[in-house]
């Protein structure tokens, strides 16, 4: 048996950051004034903006970036694989890249499969998001609508 313990590794670290143990945070940026809670786990080439806030049990899977001042629920899963061929897809290369604008607030228990979510958008809890995002508003159900625009 092979035992791998949650870690904190080669991350660039802005000032004022808070993270919470146990977490599993690596090859990634933190700047300015973020806060992690725990049993997040952040993978490698993630960006996490200044004044952006993850809760805890979240997943931010690997390229997602953040935009500034986000908040970010209690279980929030973002998935970059989004099993095309009907099984995980071991190739990097066909995962997709997330980016999330300034001022997102996500829901708990959201789920982000899509590479954009624009500046400025609500995020219900519970909330599927499986196409990109373009018009700052709330949005809820599985899958995502628009409630309301903002």
């Amino acid at each position: 048996m092979r035992l791998i313990e949650s870690d904190i590794r080669d991350v660039i670290s802005g000032k004022n950051v808070t993270i919470v143990k146990p977490a599993n945070i690596y090859e990634c940026e933190l700047q300015d004034n973020v806060f992690i809670g725990p049993f997040v786990e952040i993978q490698k080439g993630c960006v996490i903006g200044c004044g952006t806030r993850v809760q805890s049990h979240t997943f931010i899977c690997e390229d997602v970036t953040i935009g500034t001042h986000c908040f970010i629920g209690h279980n929030v899963t973002f998935a970059n694989d989004l099993f095309r061929s009907g099984r995980p897809d071991p190739s990097a290369e066909s995962w997709i890249a997330i980016t999330l604008g300034d001022f997102v607030t996500v829901g708990s228990g959201a789920t982000i499969l899509t590479p954009f979510i624009c500046s400025g958008a609500v995020i219900g809890a519970g909330t599927v998001v499986v196409k990109p995002v373009k018009i700052k508003g709330i949005y809820a159900g599985n899958p995502a609508r628009l409630i309301r625009e903002l």
